[in-house]
């Protein structure tokens, strides 16, 4: 049975229009503007993600919790995260990306409120859920609209821009955050006015967002021609807030309110059918192998330093060294997506961190080496991960989008949460070298995967056909 066609809607000309103008637009103020809201709220994401580590200690203190209770907070954050990436994605395809990312922030508020004011530990559960369903969601939206945003060559530099705020940068400066606040706030509220601080960001987020129109890929999905060429006019000019921007009509615009059968329609499963499959199943194994291996080595890392005779404050101080690398990886993969096909980063830097952990595993016999192995291999683990979330909005059409790529990375933040159990395990059995032979071997099987999925680099995300995909092809631009 043929596959669903990859076109954002019936109209193609009208696509092919929308390509021409993004291009024709370029970079201006708005594009600046929108970028720069986003990375804000993504960047407390990433300080979000580790509040939990930041302010366990203090928990398990004055509630007297295990570190099993600590890890549970955790589960009940990603688990949920999961959750909400995919639900954020399928109503993203349905109402709309802006109206999906406002909601997302919202329950980041809300959720951050809960930690602050919880009296017990399972209130405290219940609102790290809502903060994982807001999490999640957020990523995933925010690379969607980016990516529907911009032009062809600017748009993997853009998306790349998201993962530099939240991986890179941000799970670089959490811990100083956190150390801002307890200076600022000191006593047994600290951790309480940590979760306040985390409120406010996402407040005035939600604030200045208002100004984040509606993609005009959505738009044109649902036949609001007049609506797209008014964002797109915005855009052009460089102020999304102006009132009377003039119109220009980069869409031939009939006038005709759009009926339904101009409306792209939403279904779900067309990820998991014909072509569209042959692009989602290679990229859930390949983000598995990314996610799975990264977290493994995050999770692992400090123990493995304690196990080679480290204190506990030097190891997580070789940890945070470590962790240099990350950023280095997320700013060089927002570069490379101006330049590079998407599978020869994929394939190049996959090789790369296979090596590196093999280093770590077998040949790492100096603290120097290890830190200098384990700085490269999170860059290399960063490059990755932030060219996978370049490369997922780009291999669906429009009307599907948000949920595909919502989907590929609810599939990395399982594998977070599975993977370390399995590199836990090879730990106690077989060592540090069992634990890094196997992410070798998970990058091994990352390169096979990436292999048979199309490249996108300089295409059209909502202009191939799928007939006639061809893996392989040399790249056009729209």
């Amino acid at each position: 049975m043929a596959g669903p066609a990859l076109s954002s809607g019936p109209d193609s000309p009208r696509v092919a229009e929308l390509d021409r103008a993004l291009d024709q637009i370029g970079v201006t103020r708005s594009h600046h503007t929108i970028i720069f809201l986003i990375l804000i709220g993504c960047l407390f994401d990433a300080f979000e993600q580790n509040a939990v580590g930041i302010v366990g200690p203090m928990l398990r203190e004055q509630w007297g919790l295990t570190a099993a209770d600590i890890g549970m907070l955790n589960t009940a954050t990603f688990a949920s995260a999961a959750v909400g990436r995919i639900l954020s994605g399928l109503i993203a395809d349905r109402w709309g990306r802006r109206t999906m990312l406002t909601v997302d922030l919202l329950l980041f508020t809300i959720g951050a409120g809960i930690c602050a004011a919880a009296p017990n530990l399972t209130v405290m559960a219940l609102g790290r859920v809502v903060v994982g369903f807001g999490l999640g969601g957020e990523i995933a939206i925010a690379v969607t609209m980016l990516a529907e945003f911009c032009s062809t060559k600017f748009r993997g530099t853009a998306v790349g821009l998201v993962n530099v705020g939240a991986g890179g940068l941000g799970n670089f400066l959490a811990p100083g955050f956190g150390l801002l606040v307890f200076t600022l706030f000191p006593g047994d509220n600290a951790w309480r006015w940590l979760f306040v601080a985390l409120m406010v960001p996402a407040l005035l987020g939600a604030f200045y967002r208002r100004y984040i129109p509606e993609t005009p890929r959505f738009l044109l999905s649902q036949g609001r021609i007049r609506e797209t060429n008014v964002v797109l006019s915005k855009l052009a000019c460089g102020r999304l807030s102006a009132r009377n921007t003039p119109v220009t009509p980069f869409l031939t615009d009939d006038g005709k309110a759009p009926s339904a059968a101009a409306k792209a329609k939403v279904r779900v499963t067309e990820i998991f059918r014909g072509a569209l499959a042959r692009r989602t199943i290679p990229l859930c194994v390949t983000i598995w192998m990314a996610y799975g291996a990264q977290i493994s080595v995050l999770t692992l890392m400090p123990t493995i330093l304690v196990s080679l005779g480290y204190t506990v404050s030097k190891s997580l101080l070789f940890t945070m060294i470590m962790q240099g690398g990350s950023l280095l990886g997320a700013i060089a993969a927002s570069a490379l997506g101006f330049k590079f096909p998407r599978k020869r980063v994929l394939t190049a830097g996959a090789v790369c961190a296979g090596v590196a952990a093999l280093v770590i595993g077998f040949a790492a016999k100096s603290i120097a080496m290890l830190l200098v192995a384990g700085a490269i291999f999170q860059f290399f683990v960063l490059l990755l991960n932030t060219t996978i979330w370049i490369f997922a909005p780009e291999l669906y059409p429009t009307r599907v989008r948000a949920f595909g790529t919502a989907f590929i990375l609810a599939t990395g933040t399982a594998a977070g949460a599975c993977m370390p159990l399995v590199a836990g395990r090879l730990l106690e059995s077989a060592g540090i070298a069992g634990v890094f032979g196997m992410v070798a071997v998970m990058y091994a099987v990352f390169v096979l995967s990436i292999q048979s999925v199309p490249e996108t680099y300089g295409r059209s995300p909502d202009a191939e056909p799928l007939l006639a995909e061809e893996p392989d092809a040399a790249p056009r631009t729209a």
